[in-house]
């Protein structure tokens, strides 16, 4: 629980509430771009505009969603939650965050299984994404400010950049960084791995989530506790992009179970891309496809509940491993990896959004505003999706 509550000077536990509700509500409506985009405006919002939280800490729970499975702009909801309110917080940032975005998504899959088709997003996106890469480099800029402490760390994050971008996976990257980090502390403290690896016994999640297939045996007909089952195993074990996603639903619903088709779930992930908040919503058009609104409901609920629950039992163990030398140098080659994941995420997404002088003169403009007015980025976004149709539509 955040100590924040424990000042008279601080507003009370019912208006942090309300807060938390209202941002993360809206938010979950209106933010796009994925997961970095996500964390991007957040940074810009919660950490700048509105000092909720201080980059040290911000950057430590960036490490911490690296480092478990799930999706990482709900865990990192769930953890502003919990800092500033406790459990409370955390139900009501990520339960906020994640309904509005569900629901958008429930209407594009009832919309796609009555008329067979999805809306033309194309125009919209040209406008949307230039504005998002905007806010990924003015967040990227804003957190290396905090994260790279020392030569060294700026070292080891361009080494994670390299390594990434050579096929590295994203968790062999965090956990190589911190492992470097931390014996670099030991040389330098003259400490011995056996001294001070036992201080990194506290260390949440560090475990390595292996994604498996499913069933053995293909099931013709749906039923709602087996949706809800298999969506609880994702969202227990899955790490990484949401292509990892894409490559684990058509495992199980399309080669093993034959649930869905090839072109449905292509539209299904499309639709979980495309839409604001978690990606993860994916979840929940599958399910209205196999189960109706019950079966949406609880796919929904099945693919967020285990971020709830690790984000639960790890938030409290974060400030306290800071303290631990050892676990906090860990932590900082943690911090600094993610920040390069985000820089190669960054660098992709722009192959694909800049694509021609007016959007290279949004992401400008866009930059430009970020820095010097600080503008609300959700809003910037909106703005960035109505340029587009003007442009293209």
């Amino acid at each position: 629980m955040s100590t924040d509550l424990h000042s008279n000077s601080q507003p009370s536990r019912s208006l942090v509430l309300k807060e938390l509700f209202l941002f993360f509500f809206r938010f979950g409506a209106t933010a796009f771009g994925g997961p970095a985009a996500h964390i991007a405006m957040m940074e810009q919002e919660l950490v700048r505009k509105r000092k909720w939280i201080s980059s040290d800490q911000y950057l430590d729970f960036l490490g911490a969603t690296n480092l478990i499975p799930g999706p990482n702009s709900t865990e990192m909801a769930l953890h502003i939650g919990q800092h500033r309110a406790g459990w409370q917080g955390l139900l009501v940032a990520g339960i906020s965050f994640v309904f509005p975005a569900a629901a958008i998504t429930l209407g594009c899959a009832w919309f796609y299984v009555h008329f067979s088709a999805l809306p033309q997003t194309a125009a919209l996106f040209y406008g949307i994404k230039p504005v998002v890469i905007s806010i990924m480099m003015q967040a990227l800029w804003s957190l290396s400010k905090s994260a790279v402490k020392s030569k060294f760390l700026a070292g080891l994050g361009l080494a994670a950049v390299f390594f990434n971008g050579m096929g590295g996976g994203e968790l062999l990257v965090l956990l190589c960084a911190g492992t470097v980090s931390l014996t670099a502390y030991w040389i330098e403290t003259k400490q011995g791995p056996k001294t001070a690896g036992s201080s990194l016994a506290a260390l949440p999640g560090i475990k390595v989530f292996a994604v498996t297939g499913g069933a053995t045996s293909a099931v013709v007909a749906v039923g709602l506790l087996p949706l809800f089952l298999f969506f609880l195993k994702v969202g227990s074990v899955l790490y990484g992009s949401g292509y990892v996603l894409l490559a684990f639903l058509r495992g199980d619903l399309v080669d093993h179970w034959h649930w869905l088709s090839e072109s449905q779930l292509l539209d299904a992930f499309a639709v979980g891309q495309i839409t604001p908040g978690p990606g993860f919503t994916t979840a929940t058009f599958i399910g209205y496809l196999l189960g109706g609104v019950k079966g949406a409901t609880l796919s929904t609920v099945g693919i967020f509940l285990p971020a709830f629950f690790f984000v639960s039992i790890s938030g409290p163990l974060i400030p306290k491993i800071r303290k631990i030398p050892a676990a906090g140098a860990f932590l900082d080659g943690v911090v600094v990896a993610s920040l390069a994941l985000m820089a190669v995420v960054t660098t992709l997404l722009m192959k694909s959004a800049l694509i021609d002088l007016p959007a290279l003169a949004l992401t400008a403009m866009s930059l430009a505003l970020l820095l010097r007015y600080k503008i609300n980025s959700s809003w910037l976004v909106l703005f960035g999706g109505v340029i587009g149709l003007l442009l293209k539509g």
